[in-house]
């Protein structure tokens, strides 16, 4: 199994359940890692080939930028929920931070995996 990743992606948004942390936006750090056959595209050397995380980047920050959720466990299935249905990833896995959000820790968050992790 090959894996295309993408690390730190820091994007800002409303993220949070007090209400003081609802009129602010604050900044989550992704970090992907996509199942994706690389032999195609190492063969073609072409972008249309790819799992490109350029373009996987952009939607993902988009997204981001625009929600308003309260948990980060909602806004990590829902990146998740992008990845797989409009990128065609059978596999991910998705770690979700919030920097600076508990005194004493450098980030607070979540990891989840989705799909089927191909051989």
């Amino acid at each position: 199994m090959d894996i295309v990743f993408i690390e730190d992606l820091r994007i800002e948004t409303v993220i949070g359940i007090y209400d003081w942390e609802r009129q602010i936006r604050q900044v989550v750090a992704l970090d992907l890692e996509m199942a994706f056959d690389n032999r195609k595209p190492a063969a073609s050397d072409e972008i249309v080939d790819t799992l490109d995380y350029k373009a996987v980047s952009k939607r993902l920050i988009a997204f981001v930028e625009a929600a308003h959720y309260e948990l980060v466990e909602t806004l990590a299935e829902e990146c998740a929920r992008i990845v797989r249905e409009e990128f065609g990833v059978a596999w991910l896995r998705l770690r979700l931070a919030k920097p600076g959000a508990v005194r004493g820790s450098k980030a607070v968050g979540v990891v989840i995996e989705r799909g089927s992790k191909p051989d």
